[in-house]
């Protein structure tokens, strides 16, 4: 199994900290997925906004319709993500 450095949430400055507080609110925890871009806080940032605006804009699906996809792409994939 691959190892990736990551900033812990309570170590996190910056973007970093501003992402990782937002992740908290929004899932009361920081996944690791989230974690794995912390050395690059502006990609972190990017990604969850493509996430939050994917998942939660108004739009053709309903938001149960958006997780199942993510999750049956996900597991074709062999994703745990």
């Amino acid at each position: 199994m691959g190892w990736i450095r990551t900033i812990a949430p309570d170590e996190a400055t910056g973007l970093a900290k501003a992402v990782y507080d937002a992740a908290l609110r929004r899932a009361g925890r920081v996944f690791q997925i989230v974690r794995w871009m912390s050395l690059a806080p502006r990609v972190m940032e990017a990604s969850m906004e493509l996430y939050k605006r994917v998942m939660f804009e108004r739009g053709g699906l309903q938001r149960y319709q958006r997780e199942l996809l993510a999750v049956v792409v996900s597991r074709t994939n062999g994703c745990h993500y």
